[in-house]
């Protein structure tokens, strides 16, 4: 009988678990068995190893296998366990050492001549195994680069199951030409200064990148609804390292790191396109719960154009992300958790034709047609928009103009002065961004001067504010104190808020 312990990672979400991989090879009837609840794709990989060990020069042990992941209870899921299995069928075998493997996770699929291939999520399983202690990884050599950004963890990169068999052997390590992932993205290539006019409209996405706060912009086509949304990342701070690498983390299990700077401080720009469906936007799936839409803009923007056009539902599945920051999806083999923290920009027509206008556009729908489609954003979602803003279309004047608006740096400038007085008085809080106050605080610590509170409690008493609403008018104010440099909101403020907040009320 022989016995072999090796180590490796699953991931739930993006926190990676420790799995041991234990191999016992005995005598009886030729056999495989895989225990420790197994996905389909674990299920295969009987095959997978086998041609891979026999390809690479080495037997099949014809005799009955056993092969057990612990913890039992944890499901596991995916292909990374191929090189894990093999290699612990080789100690079990004799052919590599136990001692050379212990204190090493192993992680990668095979291919059936035994090379080693790509995996997902190979970032947040080294930072979770670093926080297991685990200061040493075998991984495949595509996946180097994304290793590298875990700075304490010596990660070795093999193209081969014969390769590492080599590297525990002798402990000499290949030399790898891996694959660079593109420079840092730190410059987007859009700029506010390419929007013209639209004044109104820039000061309340300025108000949003101060506060975190979601936005609604209403208008006809082509007045820039689009464009100012996909300027928003530009004005936003630069990401720090440890939000980069958390970031970095959601796009690596989602396989799509490769589009986006290894580390790149720039924050995410994601645009579901307004078809997409409820797991597309919050994430899910059948074997493996993949990120979604919500997660990969996690600490960026998440755009979604022709809001009212969504398909049943799927707007109204960010309700929970936008209230507690995070995705939670719930499956038959478990619980799963994403980070969802987002700016939501929604933009929408006014009415089904497009062409209502305060100017008198020609416009063929009724009141009731334009009311009704702009009720497909339901009204438990349009309460937790903080700011609707109407765009309305740039004068002859504003388009003729060949002093531009303001660059995104100018802007940008200010909204990192803004923040840096926010995080200064919420130094020691859990929250860095007026957006995220909780009620109880702003009722206490954080209440607008007495003039401010008048107005807002008669808004309350004459029901034109709900509980919510008057929370999210008073964060408001706080953004707009911040960008004017006031110690405390002031009447003038609030009132501010009140109208960014109430920019429907134009068209309803």
């Amino acid at each position: 009988m022989a016995l072999s312990r090796v180590r490796t990672m699953t991931l739930v979400g993006i926190e990676g678990h420790v799995v041991e991989v234990e191999v016992d090879i005995s005598e009886g009837l030729p056999g495989y068995t895989l225990l420790g609840l197994p996905d389909a794709a674990l299920m295969e990989s009987r095959d997978r190893v086998r041609s891979a060990l026999v390809n690479s020069g080495f037997s099949w042990p014809n005799r009955r296998v056993t092969v057990s992941l612990s913890p039992a209870w944890l499901p596991k899921k995916g292909s990374n366990f191929d090189l894990p299995i093999a290699i612990a069928l080789l100690i079990a075998t004799g052919e590599v050492s136990q001692e050379s493997c212990d204190g090493t996770i192993f992680i990668g699929e095979l291919g059936l001549d035994g090379s080693l291939r790509f995996v997902r999520g190979v970032l947040p399983t080294l930072v979770s195994a670093l926080r297991e202690g685990i200061v040493k990884a075998v991984i495949p050599a595509e996946n180097l680069e994304e290793a590298s950004l875990v700075h304490n963890v010596g990660s070795t990169g093999a193209t081969s199951l014969l390769a590492t068999v080599q590297l525990m052997k002798s402990g000499v390590t290949e030399e790898i030409e891996f694959i660079k992932y593109p420079e840092r993205r730190e410059v987007n290539s859009k700029d506010l200064e390419d929007v013209a006019g639209q004044k109104g409209a820039r000061y309340a996405l300025e108000i949003a990148a101060i506060g975190g706060h979601h936005i609604l912009f209403i208008g006809p086509p082509g007045t820039g609804k689009t464009m100012l949304a996909e300027r928003a990342p530009t004005i936003l701070p630069p990401l720090s390292n440890e939000l980069a690498l958390e970031v970095s983390a959601i796009h690596s299990v989602a396989g799509i790191l490769h589009e986006r700077g290894a580390m790149s401080i720039l924050p995410p720009f994601v645009a579901p396109h307004h078809t997409t469906t409820s797991p597309a936007m919050v994430g899910g799936g059948v074997h493996v719960v993949r990120p979604g839409a919500v997660s990969l803009a996690h600490e960026g923007i998440l755009f979604i154009d022709e809001a009212p056009e969504c398909t049943a539902g799927v707007l109204d599945s960010l309700r929970q992300p936008l209230e507690s920051g995070e995705v939670t999806i719930s499956r038959s083999s478990g619980t799963t958790r994403y980070p969802a923290n987002f700016l939501l920009i929604l933009a929408a027509n006014p009415c089904p034709c497009g062409r209502f206008s305060g100017r008198g556009r020609s416009c063929t729908c009724s009141s009731i047609q334009i009311r009704r489609y702009l009720q497909k954003i339901s009204g438990p979602l349009l309460d937790r928009i903080d700011i609707r803003a109407y765009v309305e279309a740039p004068t002859r004047v504003e388009m003729s103009n060949q002093n531009p608006g303001e660059s995104s740096a100018e802007v940008r400038k200010r909204v990192m002065e803004a923040r840096e007085l926010s995080a200064e008085r919420y130094k020691g809080c859990e929250w860095k961004l007026n957006a995220h106050i909780p009620p109880r605080e702003l009722r206490k610590r954080f209440a607008a001067d007495r003039s401010a509170m008048a107005l807002l409690h008669a808004e309350l008493d004459s029901e034109r504010l709900s509980a919510r609403g008057f929370h999210k008018v008073m964060r408001l104010g706080w953004s707009i104190a911040d960008q004017k440099g006031h110690a405390l909101p002031n009447r003038e403020d609030i009132e501010g808020a009140l109208l960014l907040r109430g920019g429907m009320d134009l068209l309803l």
